[in-house]
């Protein structure tokens, strides 16, 4: 769909605006807004936590319209000058913190809200309207990162001299509020579809979890007899198969740590996978090539296994430990000593289809408790599950090999649908608060 322009343009001088219409401004942000600075109330007062009024984070500013915070202070507090409270309307930004790297979030505070040190809180004065300044902020994040510096501890940080002063269109207010009214109305669209995507790609991997318990714990006969597991979980199980622990299949090792200065040295001859590496893989399940290697001769000089081809690992700690991905090597590697690798019998069980079927291990409940969750090797041998013979294991692996690719196609469509929405939805905001849309008709249409 095009959008109608403005009839004149003007040069605005300013390198990240371009053209601007003829008839608007452009303003140093500091000019345009007050600017309040927020606080940590010490953890250490009791008196000053679990009250009623929000206080917010980085990790509070995932909806541009903030009703609500997951920490919340006191109005002691608030009297003891700990914090303070910024008005109904400002405009939240993350001005520290390493989210900077990633993004520049920005928010509208609906209600009175308390902010920590990482936030900036921006009060609009007279003449700039807070949707539309907060519309405007989003369309400068490319330009706001710019003014980014990073502490020695690599910290990132804004330069507020340099933020302060970058120049922001300033159309007349009736505009900003037709800008800003047009704006929710079209990213409400945008993200409404995007909602209905992400709700697809939930149900897509259900299915899928859902086809490969029901394949590795019923087969693929419907018609043929079962019998009692004698598992709790499992329930009932095809007649024929055995149940048994993992520790019969194969035999499991932690990976163990290398030195930085051996990691990564050109021409060396084996991957070195750490846990960073689940989360990328092949459509079979492979992880990637690692650009991460080491020698035969450090890991012979350390005490490391290399763990052959098709070796199944792991996270055993962490929070990497409690989302289950299970992948296999490509070729012999090392793995680090926050993974662990499986090793299967390949001469009675198929690798893949052990694969498959630690889907169904609970990592949550047999990792240790703790602030930590952590698995060691005798923990998950002991975990039983059903066994078919080698063949029909084959003929499993065969038909959840060809249904699930059709599922993960599914997911890659949605996903990349979701991207180009949300590249829509920044270049819609970027097009309209730098004028390249006249928006007033449109929006007199709409409220016609």
């Amino acid at each position: 769909m095009s959008f109608p322009r403005y009839p004149a343009y003007k040069d605005s001088g300013v390198e990240w605006l371009g053209e601007v219409p003829g008839h608007w401004g452009t303003v140093p942000l500091k000019y345009l807004v007050a600017f309040r600075s927020g606080g940590t109330p010490s953890k250490e007062n009791l008196d000053y936590w679990k009250g009623n009024i929000p206080w917010a984070s980085a990790k509070d500013l995932k909806a541009e319209i903030l009703t609500d915070t997951t920490d919340h202070i006191t109005s002691k507090a608030i009297e003891a000058g700990a914090a303070e409270l910024v008005p109904c309307d400002a405009v939240l930004v993350v001005v520290r913190g390493m989210i900077l790297a990633r993004m520049f979030p920005v928010a509208v505070a609906a209600v009175p809200i308390a902010i920590n040190q990482d936030l900036k809180a921006l009060i609009p004065r007279t003449g700039i309207e807070t949707l539309y300044l907060a519309r405007c902020l989003q369309a400068s994040s490319e330009e706001s990162t710019r003014r980014i510096d990073e502490a020695g501890h690599g910290t990132k940080a804004l330069r507020m001299d340099a933020w302060t002063s970058m120049e922001l269109p300033v159309p007349p207010v009736a505009e900003q509020t037709a800008i800003a009214t047009f704006l929710d109305r079209e990213t409400a669209k945008i993200d409404a579809l995007v909602a209905e995507y992400r709700t697809l790609i939930e149900l897509l991997k259900e299915k899928r979890q859902a086809v490969i318990s029901h394949a590795v714990t019923k087969g693929l006969d419907p018609t043929v007899p079962m019998k009692d597991s004698g598992v709790e979980w499992l329930g009932e199980v095809p007649e024929t198969w055995a149940v048994g622990p993992l520790k019969r299949v194969g035999w499991f090792k932690a990976g163990a740590g290398f030195p930085h200065e051996a990691q990564g040295v050109e021409g060396e001859e084996l991957d070195f996978h750490k846990v960073a590496s689940l989360a990328t893989t092949s459509a079979e399940g492979f992880l990637l090539p690692s650009e991460n290697t080491v020698s035969r001769e450090t890991a012979r000089q350390l005490g490391a296994f290399i763990f052959p081809a098709r070796t199944l690992v792991f996270a055993k700690i962490d929070a990497a430990l409690l989302l289950g991905r299970i992948r296999q090597l490509q070729g012999p590697a090392c793995i680090d000593n926050n993974m662990m690798g499986f090793v299967v019998n390949e001469s009675d069980f198929h690798v893949c289809f052990v694969r498959y079927s630690m889907h169904l291990v609970r990592f949550d409940l047999l990792a240790n408790p703790g602030a930590v969750p952590s698995l060691n090797e005798g923990q998950i041998a002991t975990f039983v599950l059903p066994w078919p013979d080698r063949s029909e294991q084959t003929a499993i692996v065969i038909f959840l090999d060809r249904y699930t690719a059709k599922l993960d196609a599914l997911v890659t469509e949605a996903t990349e649908a979701i991207s180009l929405l949300q590249e829509r939805r920044t270049a819609l905001i970027s097009a309209a608060v730098t004028g390249k849309i006249d928006v007033r008709g449109l929006v007199e249409q709409e409220a016609a």
